[in-house]
């Protein structure tokens, strides 16, 4: 096909490809949950120690958040389409070695591995999606599909693995990923047509490399390590200003590079900006919410694994419905602050019921109206938020610009997960301190003090989101897709350029 046919017209196999890319995202997204159902048996079967059982998690957070700009660079400069599939088999392969693991080395060196090829997968298939999809409508319902699998994917995964756990064994929370790879490798191979033109064959910045996946995998585990050792533990602190010279020496090193890594035009634009920011934050919310909730509910509820799961469902069909119904219909009616700003209002409303909870709450009377309002929320907002992700970038830049976001996510997680777990641990002794003296009942005790914690720790969750909304309201101010002019009203000149210059990744 010629060149100009690429860019002019619509890849006629976009939607098959849509299929199998958002196959591959709801894989990823699965992985990041499956696991921390199925980790306290994978612990007793292969005698992890509890010092070193978070590993499971980190070590696939710090692959994947640490290797993601790199990730979308290969994806800019080696094409999309063969980065998604060499991505998936490398995620199968690494899947199949965590199933089959035999020690702890073993499965941690398996997560590791799914982690970076995770980095490579994740922002391969967003790019994708930036420059298959180029009509605004059309775009719109693209992103709706992919916003509702981002958000509502991890709690699918609580699902997921509830049931492998309880029916079959955790291996098969690792083997469950082989068929979902397979077939959306295969089907990309045959499928997807990545448009001409796009690639970026720039030499590769290793300074940036090695200094963005130090930083990043420093902050990761910093805010990991804080969670059990705490905030002024040595090697915590240490972390942390390590992160914070790394980082800045990579800001700097971006500056000054012929072809940097992160080109930091793909930061300052306001829009792009925007969104890393707050959907970062949105996800530090989201995260301590999904530990808190499985904790109450099997801890204090007494529910089994798959009933947890299954108490999930309302969050997914607000997200759901969020994205496909509310987001898609009106992204291209609206501008994307007035879907994103009041969808973290409404999500951060169901946060704020959340705050009531106690040891006898009942289900159907808080936690399920709360979790459908977080969940329209949140679909409401990620939808726009993943498309405005490449707003305004040129097409050699869409992956780096795509691994900007899941670098948020995953760095969100991570942060959101140490945050306000350590923030719910300090409220639990601080309550049982206090009322330790007229407890009748320790038992009792323990579980107020813990229902306590996590209540405090929602509060903060509340804030979270509001600021959430605060910064989309006031950084992001692109008019609705398709508006013509409108779109441009990026706030740089940089952004209005580009629009007219490549309508491949207009919206």
């Amino acid at each position: 096909m010629p060149k100009s046919a690429d860019i002019s017209l619509p890849d006629p196999s976009r939607w098959k490809a849509l299929v199998f890319i958002a196959v591959a995202q709801l894989m990823v997204v699965l992985d990041a949950t499956i696991v921390n159902i199925a980790l306290p048996t994978a612990q007793q079967d292969l005698g992890i120690s509890d010092a070193n059982r978070q590993w499971v998690i980190t070590a696939y957070a710090l692959a994947f958040g640490g290797l993601l700009l790199f990730g979308g660079r290969i994806a800019d400069l080696w094409g999309r389409k063969r980065t998604f599939v060499v991505g998936l088999l490398g995620f199968a392969a690494a899947s199949a070695l965590g199933g089959a693991a035999t020690s702890e080395a073993m499965l941690l060196g398996s997560r590791a591995l799914q982690g970076a090829f995770g980095a490579l997968l994740a922002p391969a298939a967003l790019s994708l999606l930036a420059v298959m999809f180029t009509d605004a409508k059309e775009r719109a319902k693209a992103f709706g599909i992919y916003g509702a699998i981002a958000g509502g994917g991890g709690a699918v995964g609580l699902i997921l693995g509830g049931f492998l756990t309880e029916y079959l064994n955790w291996r098969w929370t690792f083997f469950v990923n082989i068929p979902f790879a397979i077939v959306a490798a295969v089907g990309a191979y045959f499928v997807i047509r990545e448009p001409a033109g796009s690639r970026n064959r720039s030499s590769l910045d290793i300074p940036g490399v090695v200094l963005s996946t130090l930083g990043l995998v420093a902050l990761v585990y910093g805010f990991t390590r804080a969670e059990s050792a705490g905030w002024s533990d040595s090697l915590t602190v240490g972390m942390f200003i390590g992160s914070a010279v790394l980082l800045a020496a990579f800001v700097l090193t971006e500056a000054k590079v012929k072809s940097p890594l992160l080109p930091l035009r793909v930061l300052t634009e306001r829009n792009r900006g925007g969104v890393y920011l707050s959907l970062g934050l949105a996800i530090i919310a989201m995260f301590g919410l999904f530990l808190f909730l499985t904790f109450y509910l099997q801890v204090v509820k007494g529910y089994s694994p798959v009933t947890t799961g299954f108490a999930f469902l309302p969050m997914i069909v607000g997200m759901i419905v969020g994205s496909t119904q509310i987001g898609a219909r009106l992204m291209t009616r609206v501008a994307p602050r007035l879907l994103m700003g009041p969808g973290f209002v409404v999500a951060a409303i169901g946060m704020l019921l959340l705050t009531q909870l106690e040891i006898g709450t009942s289900y159907a009377g808080l936690i399920l109206p709360a979790q459908l309002l977080l969940g329209l929320g949140m679909g409401t907002a990620f939808m726009p938020a993943m498309s405005l992700a490449t707003h305004g970038v040129n097409p050699e830049d869409a992956g780096v610009a795509s691994a900007m976001v899941n670098t948020s996510q995953q760095v969100g997680g991570a942060i959101g997960t140490a945050l306000l777990n350590t923030i719910a641990a300090s409220a639990t002794t601080s309550y049982v301190a206090s009322h330790a003296a007229g407890a009748g009942n320790p038992k009792l005790l323990e579980m107020q003090a813990m229902v306590h914690g996590f209540s405090s720790a929602i509060w903060w969750a509340v804030g979270i989101l509001a600021v959430a909304a605060a910064i989309a309201f006031t950084l992001i101010n692109t008019g609705r897709p398709g508006a013509g002019s409108a779109v441009s009203g990026s706030g740089s000149g940089e952004g209005v350029e580009d629009e007219v210059k490549i309508p491949v990744v207009a919206h």
